[in-house]
């Protein structure tokens, strides 16, 4: 059975919902996976560390990124791996696939 993902396009606003951005947050986000959740939300927020442990997705999101874009930082670790080396706070962290 193929994964299907938000078919109905209420991601976005289920993420709005739980949290109504300011466009001042700094975000972790947590299982990044190639981007796709990140793109929906970047305009809401001043800065995104996003963070997945998979080479794959990871280098898929790192392609997707315009250059131009700099306030996103994709980030090839898992939540433990970061935490042991970052001292960074956040205003909010997602777990994409929570939603």
């Amino acid at each position: 059975m193929p994964i299907i993902i938000d078919p109905e396009s209420n991601e976005l606003g289920a993420l709005l919902n739980c949290y109504p951005f300011g466009n001042e947050e700094v975000v972790l986000e947590i299982g990044s996976g190639d981007g796709r959740m990140t793109w929906t939300y970047i305009d809401k927020v001043a800065h995104v560390t996003a963070l997945e442990p998979d080479t794959d997705k990871h280098a898929a999101a790192l392609a997707d990124c315009p250059s131009w874009l700099k306030k996103i930082e994709f980030i090839n670790l898992g939540l433990d791996a970061f935490a042991k080396q970052s001292k960074e706070k956040f205003d909010l962290a997602i777990l994409s696939w929570s939603l």
